[in-house]
Parts: structure tokens; sequence; C-alpha cells
């Protein structure tokens, strides 16, 4: 069984690879039974183990089969750590052998991202141009990266509660702009009101306890990514920002767990009737995507684990065919 470094999965992947490479897992429908969830007791916090399994279906080739384990510590950002490790093992679908363990904590990043741009693809307005980035954490450049991926975003704005965390992951990332000329410059928001009035697409990755974005700013045609806000107690966006939106989910467990999506339902914000679909109905043309340039579109992301298979395969083959040349 092979190691697979955070390194070599940057190395393997690209955004508009690994959107496609979602795109196909979504329409093949592979099976992903339902996520084990446990709230783990700690002194000062509850923390998250999350157990993720998926396999290709009968008859799909090459077959795989995938376990992530992931855990969900709230307060390590105080430590200086991430909030969310992961280790992701994939299975030759065929016989059960471990293939691989590779970093899942990076996949979920890439995967995460990745899928957030599949329903932009489908939601955003084509001409989406500014790009608003709620939250600095590990996964804002991976977010940021996966929407130009998917729409010519020309400016992005980050905007962080601890602004010197906002000014320090800015400034990381127009030093990593080299690598990619036509990188826009990031710039830090000091008023979230203002920039995301102006934004085309808003993308949140936080843990706010407390809604960020209320329904009253987002202005026509605008899109709301909303990936963070993991459970229950957590909301990044308002119910009217939910009502407001044509509002869409990655799988039909967003429906009960995560917070937002959820938590507008549970308390009677929003109705059920009021989720259009999810990543499968929108892939598949089973619901219709944005309908008008006006329209303002909602996502809400928790996570599947179809997208780790998708991408653990992603890099499994991109290894493989590098180790071959």
């Amino acid at each position: 069984m092979r190691v697979v470094s955070a390194n070599e999965i940057d190395a393997a992947l690209s955004f508009p690879a690994l959107i496609e490479a979602l795109r196909r897992a979504f329409a093949a429908k592979l099976e992903a039974p339902e996520r084990h969830h446990h709230a783990v007791a700690r002194a000062d916090e509850t923390a998250t183990l999350l157990l993720m399994p998926a396999w290709t279906g009968v008859g799909e080739r090459p077959s795989y089969l995938a376990t992530k384990l992931a855990t969900v510590f709230p307060g390590n950002a105080a430590r200086g750590r991430p909030s969310v490790y992961a280790t992701t093992i994939l299975l030759a679908g065929e016989t059960g052998e471990p293939l691989a363990a590779m970093d899942g904590t990076r996949l979920t990043l890439w995967r995460t991202a990745a899928a957030s741009a599949l329903a932009a693809s489908y939601l955003a307005r084509q001409d989406a141009s500014r790009l608003l980035m709620v939250g600095a954490g590990a996964l804002a450049p991976f977010l940021i990266r996966a929407h130009r991926a998917v729409r010519p975003i020309r400016e992005v704005t980050l905007w962080n509660r601890n602004a010197n965390r906002a000014e320090e992951t800015a400034k990381r990332m127009n030093q990593e702009r080299g690598s990619d000329g036509d990188a826009p410059l990031v710039r830090v928001a000091e008023d979230l009101e203002s920039a995301a009035r102006a934004a085309d697409v808003i993308a949140c990755a936080t843990l706010s306890r407390n809604p960020l974005v209320k329904g009253e700013w987002l202005k026509e045609g605008a899109h709301l990514d909303l990936v963070g806000a993991f459970n229950l107690e957590m909301r990044e966006a308002d119910d009217e920002a939910l009502r407001r939106a044509r509002l869409f989910i990655d799988t039909k467990a967003a429906l009960s767990e995560g917070g937002d999506v959820a938590v507008a339902l549970r308390d009677g914000g929003i109705s059920a009737s009021h989720v259009v679909g999810d990543l499968e109905s929108l892939v598949r043309g089973d619901a219709k995507g944005r309908g008008s340039a006006r329209e303002i579109t909602a996502f809400k992301s928790i996570g599947a684990a179809i997208e780790d298979l998708a991408a653990a395969v992603a890099v499994w083959q991109a290894i493989r065919k590098a180790s071959s040349e």
C-alpha cells in the first residue's frame, strides 16, 4: 500500500480535471451509505469523528472502494493547527486490496472546493467576475482557485472576522500569483456588508455560530456558496438569504446535517419544498440550474463520500500514469 502525501496530491490534481471527475461521479450514481457521525467529548470542546465510505457500482470499471476517516476539532485554530484532519484509504474494488493511504486533509480541501465549483458551473452567472471569500482558513485559497476554474473571476475580495488572518492569507496568495499570471490580486475587505453587496459569487467557509451573510445584502444574480457551518450549532447565512435564493444542496444529507439549510428546515425558516435539488439532479439534468440572469442562487455543501472517492481515484490514476511514463 502506498502512502500519498499532500505534495503528491497537489502535483496530481488540477481543478478543471477534478471538477469534471466529480461531474462524472455524480452522473454515475456511485454507492455512498450514510456517513457515521460521532460527537467526541473533550475537556474543553466537543470534537467530531466522521467515517465516510463509498464505492463504484456493479459493472463500473475500473472498480474502487474508499473510506475517509476525518476529525473536526474547532479549537485547533487557537492551537495553531488545522481544524480538520483526515486520511482517505483507497482499495481495489474487485479484491478489497488496500492501494493507498492518502492525506485526506489535503484531498478534502481539493474535493470540497471542486464540489462548490461544480455547483457554480450550473448556478453562477456565466459572466460572474467578482468573488467574495468569507473566511481565511485553509479552504479559502482552494475555493478561490476552484471558482476561477468555472467563471471569469477578475476581482477577489477576502473577509475574515480576524483581520490579521485575512491579511496573512491574502499576502500569501498574492505572493503565489507568479505561478498563475492570470490570477487577480486578492484584496482584504474591511466591511463585510459592502463587499457582499458588490459580489457576484460569495463563498463562505467558516465555523461561525451566527449568520454572517444577510439575505438583504444579496444583489440580483448573485450566487451564494455555503461550505462551512458543518453542524446544527453553526450558521453562515440567515433565513432570508436562503428564502431569496433558488436553493440547492450537495446531497440529501444536507437536509438534516450541517448548519444553514438543516437548521432553517428544523426551525421553520424554510420548507422542504424550497430546496430545488442536489448535485446529482443538477448533473443528470433532473433539476434545472440558474433560470435567469437576475435570479439569486445558493448552494449548501456538507461534503460527500462520493467526492472523496472520485478525488482519490483521480490522484491514484494520475500517480500510476506518471510512474509508467
